[in-house]
């Protein structure tokens, strides 16, 4: 990216060079060309009837192209209607057919002249042309991805596009090690040489800084090409043997003619047509483009707008609940009251940053700072769902634990790899000390780490900066065949009064001068903490003094276990195609995005509106084209579940073997075991943790 930045700077301190060197055109009147024509070359222009018919390539911006009129736009018509103006003659653009465009084509649609013509001796000597002198000259410039060592010697596939044939002699002798490769034009070759297809491509220096602005080619990189410049001409169209059409004579003429007035340009005019061709014809972006730019922005905010939805389903949902139940009144005020503070507190915050985004653009650095805050802000409204959701397992008895053996001393150093960090920055004196009996214990080591790091993150809000935060695991043995494992959490913060000391593991409960002090939460960590440790028939209790501190001890007993077996992985011989996916997906936001996410990142991939059309897609592609399906689970005419059997149940070999990833906001453990019967191979939880999706597509 930083390079890509470095280039698109080098680009513009190019331009506003040539830009001042062309200050004294652009402010004086422009001075009366005087062009001495012979007599023969005046009858010419004088008893010109009709334009002369000039064809133009269409994919060479700023060059030559087709404007928004249908007309020839950029550098060459700037130049053409120059050379009106001082000659007086009067020209007809037409667009010339993508690929090859032969001399029987240009002479039997009576094109008198061609412009963009690569000035060379292959042109110079071809016969039923006659070439110009140069009017516009530049360089040639490798166009590569950033990872390719380049070297003139190497064996390497360039891409051509075929209507410039004769650049293919001029390379096959300057680099006989190049193999050449012909494409229909020049947006088939930036496409060959981004997907690893070919290898380099090389082409005129402005028409490659107006595609290197496509979001899309940002992983390419532009290397000179030593004595390649790239000088371009007008080509006149004549006939010769017994072909009908200006003779040689007529064509000499109107050469002789440009001739004279391509002379008669200084470099500062020529200068100044560059300039407004490149500054009025710069790429503009597309949908997809910014899609593809702020793809990760664009994932933060539909996450955003997701988590809203859920929170406000939630809060609905819990409103009834208290409604229904016993709670006094004061409990349902204070859920309400600390749920609207703690969703619109981050919700403003991303409403704010999205419209803060929308007026900067064009301002990288800013519009980077805004998407890093605005991916914080959304990992905390995603933490406060889960806390809800786990609260609301938790009351209604259907949270379970999955037991597997777990390594003690790798729970402890991710628990310092996710907590040292902001210690540190809080300026608080952090250690850990363990003492194992039996370092491997059966056990949810997510459910255990979830207590351990709500209990950190408590010490570490209401320590202040210059305090300790110890924690310290020992084990002691219950029986032959169970261990008991302590583990405290200490801390030299402002403790706790002894009032709320009787509430702390209440759902909501929250001490009053906390709130006061900027640390307010949701007052649901430690009751989940206090029940996830009785879950696992074990407990959670405290030690605190005012202005002293506070130490939290969670105790639970459980069998020891045998480290699992790892497995030494093996590098693959061959780097893995991407593979085909089918996204199943009914909104439509949502789809498009995670289309544009996939393609972006070089894989192949299409959209089904509901299941019962990806159903159909799925048959009617041929066996094996889609490796992997993401399948929402509720959608209308056949949901997730459904459309998964019905592919299972398809006689044919690749409805056994295609991965189908269940895709959905719907994460109760329900869900997922719903989704492996009707035949899923896993399950992804909506909002998609976008850099856990591509590890899993990669593998």
């Amino acid at each position: 990216m930083i390079r890509r930045d470095l280039r698109f700077i080098f680009s513009l301190l190019m331009v506003f060079t040539v830009l001042f060197n062309c200050t004294a055109v652009f402010a004086q009147p422009s001075r009366q060309h005087i062009i001495s024509l012979t007599e023969e070359e005046k009858e010419y222009i004088a008893s010109q009837k009709d334009p002369l018919k000039v064809g133009y390539v269409q994919d060479r911006v700023p060059i030559s192209f087709p404007d928004e009129n249908g007309e020839l736009g950029g550098i060459s018509r700037y130049i053409f209607d120059h050379i009106s103006e001082i000659t007086g003659l009067k020209f007809d653009y037409v667009a010339l057919p993508t690929g090859e465009v032969t001399y029987d084509y240009l002479l039997g649609e009576k094109f008198d002249l061609v412009t963009s013509v690569e000035y060379n001796e292959e042109n110079k000597k071809a016969r039923g042309i006659l070439i110009s002198s140069p009017y516009l000259s530049s360089r040639k410039v490798v166009v590569a991805k950033d990872d390719l060592e380049f070297r003139y010697d190497a064996h390497l596939s360039v891409a051509i596009s075929t209507g410039s044939q004769t650049i293919r002699k001029v390379l096959g002798a300057a680099y006989p090690n190049f193999e050449l490769i012909d494409y229909p034009s020049i947006a088939d070759c930036f496409e060959a040489v981004n997907s690893g297809e070919a290898d380099l491509m090389i082409q005129n220096q402005y028409v490659v800084e107006y595609w290197f602005s496509k979001p899309k080619y940002e992983k390419l990189k532009v290397i000179p090409v030593l004595g390649l410049d790239d000088k371009l001409c007008f080509s006149a169209v004549v006939a010769f043997g017994d072909q009908k059409g200006p003779s040689d004579a007529e064509g000499r003429i109107l050469i002789n003619i440009l001739d004279k007035a391509i002379a008669s340009m200084t470099e500062d005019e020529i200068g100044s047509f560059t300039i407004q061709g490149i500054m009025e014809n710069q790429y503009k972006l597309t949908l997809s483009d910014f899609l593809y730019r702020y793809r990760y922005a664009a994932i933060t905010l539909g996450a955003a707008a997701l988590i809203i939805l859920i929170l406000a389903a939630l809060l609905i949902r819990q409103r009834i609940r208290f409604a229904e139940s016993r709670a006094d009144a004061k409990a349902k005020g204070e859920f309400l009251s600390t749920m609207s503070h703690e969703i619109r507190t981050p919700l403003n915050g991303l409403i704010g940053l999205n419209y803060l985004m929308t007026q900067k653009l064009d301002d990288r650095e800013q519009l980077a700072d805004y998407l890093q805050q605005s991916t914080v802000t959304a990992k905390y409204l995603l933490s406060l769902v889960n806390d809800i959701l786990d609260t609301s397992k938790l009351q209604a008895q259907k949270l379970e634990l999955v037991m597997r053996p777990v390594e003690l001393n790798v729970l402890l150093d991710t628990i310092d790899s996710l907590v040292s960090s902001a210690m540190k920055d809080k300026k608080i004196r952090f250690s850990i000390n363990s003492k194992f009996i039996k370092p491997c214990i059966l056990g949810d080591e997510v459910r255990i780490q979830q207590v351990i790091f709500n209990l950190l993150d408590n010490a570490r809000k209401f320590t202040p900066s210059g305090g300790k935060v110890d924690l310290a695991l020992r084990q002691e043995m219950k029986d032959d065949s169970h261990v008991t494992t302590i583990i405290t959490v200490a801390d030299t913060g402002k403790g706790m009064s002894e009032e709320f000391k009787k509430h702390v593991f209440d759902v909501f409960a929250q001490e009053l001068d906390t709130v006061s002090k900027g640390n307010q939460g949701t007052g649901l960590g430690l009751f989940i903490c206090h029940s996830l440790a009785a879950l696992m028939n074990g407990d959670l209790t405290l030690e605190s003094r005012r202005s002293e501190g506070t130490t939290f001890t969670f105790t639970f007993t459980a069998e020891p276990a045998e480290p699992p077996v790892k497995h030494k992985e093996q590098p693959a011989a061959n780097k893995p195609e991407h593979p085909h996916i089918l996204i199943a997906e009914d909104n439509e936001l949502n789809g498009e995005i995670l289309l544009e996410l996939l393609r972006g990142d070089g894989f192949e991939a299409e959209l089904a509106e509901n299941g019962k059309k990806a159903l159909q897609m799925f048959k009617s592609s041929a066996p094996g084209t889609y490796k992997i399906i993401l399948m929402d689970l509720l959608m209308p005419e056949m949901d997730g579940f459904e459309t998964s059997k019905a592919i299972r149940a398809l006689d044919r070999p690749d409805a056994k073997t295609v991965r189908i990833y269940a895709c959905t906001a719907n994460s109760f453990s329900e869900d997922r075991d719903k989704a492996l019967a009707s035949g899923m191979d896993d399950f992804i939880a909506k909002p998609v943790d976008v850099e856990e999706l591509l590890k899993k597509l990669n593998k």
